[in-house]
């Protein structure tokens, strides 16, 4: 039997990334699936330049012979169709909140969790991060087990699809053009998860998201303060050390800084760095595509990582 990946919420932004990845960059599946709830059920999803697929109900569909279930529904439909799908023998990697911070379910970095994700494999239900935990866990891991952190002060600014496909008051074009707001000033649903990814307490942390009138794409400005004091060449090399051999990580030589722009429709996260001559106060700024390292590609390299692929397959 050939490999068979279902995508779960194929007409949403992220599902339609998940499939356009899939078909575009000649991922080495048998089988591609499109599934979503009733309202798009026999409607054609276009991906790549000459792939259709017709939308199938999720409710009465059968999940055997499945290997994965890329998953990115809406509410919380999650919670209904993802253990059957697991009962049933299927692997789903979830990109819904859902799951999150479920202690059961393992919530997976690949940069971080690269060892362990392997293991995985057979587990049922996997929690794939959000994008602004993503970016962050992966900007401070490194520095956070080389140096001991005081406090972290994060400025996030996020991009109109990383609200979703449902257009809101917020996120309605004459809401966003021109404009930039903060929004979950101390209430973001995703602080737990990146407390918990980090071993941070609650204390350690201040994260204020932003609203950006563009259609993809995500930039965090992290300001961290050092209780010791440290060289740029360290700052640099920890980095680098770090991530020495994962290929979706583009560490900056410092003071050159990582811009929007140069993560747009690729899985990489770009980082860069600046650190004020006492050695104690840091800036980093870290960039990725929210739709492909912040929920469908990131889905798709722990796919790989799990089923032993090539890390970049299916993603160049």
């Amino acid at each position: 039997m050939g490999f068979k990946v279902a995508v779960v919420g194929a007409t949403g932004n992220v599902g339609r990334e998940m499939l356009t990845t899939l078909a575009e960059r000649n991922f080495p599946a048998d089988e591609i699936v499109a599934l979503a709830s009733s309202a798009s059920v026999g409607k054609e999803v276009s991906y790549g330049e000459d792939d259709i697929l017709k939308v199938q109900a999720l409710d009465t569909f059968d999940f055997k012979g499945i290997d994965i279930v890329l998953s990115s529904p809406g509410g919380k439909v999650s919670a209904q169709f993802a253990p059957r799908a697991a009962k049933a023998g299927a692997v789903v990697i979830d990109n819904t909140s859902y799951w999150r911070m479920d202690p059961d379910v393992p919530l997976v970095v690949p940069e971080v969790n690269v060892k362990a994700i392997a293991g995985y494999k057979g587990r049922g239900i996997i929690a794939n991060p959000n994008c602004s935990t993503i970016q962050m866990v992966v900007a401070l891991k490194p520095i956070h087990e080389a140096a001991t952190i005081k406090r972290v002060v994060v400025s996030t600014y996020q991009s109109t699809s990383g609200a979703g496909k449902e257009a809101t008051a917020r996120t309605h074009f004459v809401s966003v053009a021109d404009n930039l707001s903060a929004y979950a000033v101390f209430g973001h649903r995703h602080v737990g998860e990146i407390l918990e990814q980090l071993k941070l307490d609650s204390g350690e942390l201040i994260f204020t998201p932003h609203l950006l009138p563009i259609p993809r794409g995500i930039l965090s400005t992290i300001y961290v303060h050092l209780k010791q004091e440290t060289k740029s060449s360290e700052v640099e090399s920890c980095f680098k050390e770090f991530y020495e051999g994962k290929p979706w990580v583009r560490v900056f030589a410092t003071p050159k800084l990582p811009e929007i722009q140069f993560s747009l429709h690729t899985n990489y996260c770009d980082l860069g760095f600046c650190l004020a001559k006492d050695g104690r106060r840091l800036v980093l700024v870290s960039c990725i595509d929210n739709l492909l390292k912040g929920a469908a590609g990131q889905a798709v390299q722990n796919m790989n990582l799990m089923y032993g692929f090539r890390e970049q397959e299916g993603l160049q």
